[in-house]
């Protein structure tokens, strides 16, 4: 086979990889379990691709994860539930449901009455989704009517706590403002400290969840992605380290043969030489 731009091929491709006898065993040994946490850290390294702002990376992670897609449509296919078409069919039709201002009649909302309509679109699929369930014989999805429901518990924690968030503040369970935020952070420290002190590790880590569910909280009043942040200050962690490493490497020694001292003063001059150059970069533009 010789690549083309037709997913047509592509499809074709997963089809022979997963041909019995003929085909890869590894991709014939998969099936959706299996292929779940790759379809995951795919999307991830789309994400990571994007931070990095490397539009080469990014045109090969998306592939990456469109084959996800084309194998989880495969394996449902050869059970006879759906095949790719299906799922282009279903993204297509919902697109142009949940766009009645750009697909129907309803032209001219504002960014508030477009989310509201969102919202309300949604409610109505999920009724349809429950009657057809029902139809079917399958009893209700768990939780069905409540104001949480559909927050994937897989979703990675940060992410899943301001979705829980938003979803509770749509019904006024939310602070007005960002002070009672911070007032709700310094509360959470008093309390990881109390445990702390108190000699209770496991007391101190859940409280260091809520404290973490209020940083979250903070974000999303922010409107700051925490997953994004996080990974920036992560990656910007990386750089700094490194800079520690290869000035103690210049001195023919490893971090682990200097003091913490030392280090931290090696951390603050990555620090200072980073300021420096973005205050240089900025007065370029």
């Amino acid at each position: 086979m010789t690549p083309s731009r037709d997913i047509e091929r592509l499809l074709e491709i997963m089809a022979a990889l997963r041909t019995p006898e003929t085909g890869c065993p590894w991709d014939l040994a998969q099936d959706f379990d299996t292929i779940a946490p790759y379809t995951i850290e795919e999307a991830y390294e789309v994400a990571d691709a994007i931070a990095r702002g490397d539009l080469d990376d990014l045109c090969d992670e998306l592939g990456d994860l469109l084959l996800q897609v084309v194998f989880h449509a495969r394996l449902a296919q050869e059970r006879g539930a759906f095949d790719f078409g299906a799922v282009v069919e279903a993204i297509t039709a919902k697109m142009i449901r949940r766009h009645p201002h750009v697909f129907g009649d309803a032209r001219g909302r504002d960014v508030a009455a477009v989310n509201a309509a969102w919202d309300a679109i949604k409610a109505e699929e999920k009724a349809r989704r429950g009657a057809r369930r029902a139809a079917r014989g399958l009893p209700p999805e768990p939780g069905q009517g409540r104001t949480l429901d559909g927050v994937p518990a897989g979703a990675p924690a940060l992410t899943r706590a301001v979705k829980l968030q938003d979803k509770a503040a749509k019904v006024g369970f939310d602070w007005p403002e960002v002070r009672p935020v911070l007032d709700k952070i310094r509360e959470e420290i008093d309390e990881v400290e109390a445990e702390i002190a108190a000699g209770d590790r496991k007391a101190a880590g859940q409280e260091v969840g809520d404290l973490l569910f209020a940083l979250a909280n903070l974000a999303r009043h922010l409107d700051v992605d925490p997953e994004a942040a996080l990974r920036g200050t992560n990656e910007k962690f990386v750089r700094r380290f490194a800079h520690i490493e290869d000035r103690l490497a210049e001195a023919g020694r490893t971090p682990a043969e200097a003091s913490l001292d030392e280090m931290e003063a090696l951390w603050q001059e990555a620090k200072t030489a980073a300021k420096t150059a973005a205050k240089t970069a900025a007065s370029k533009e």
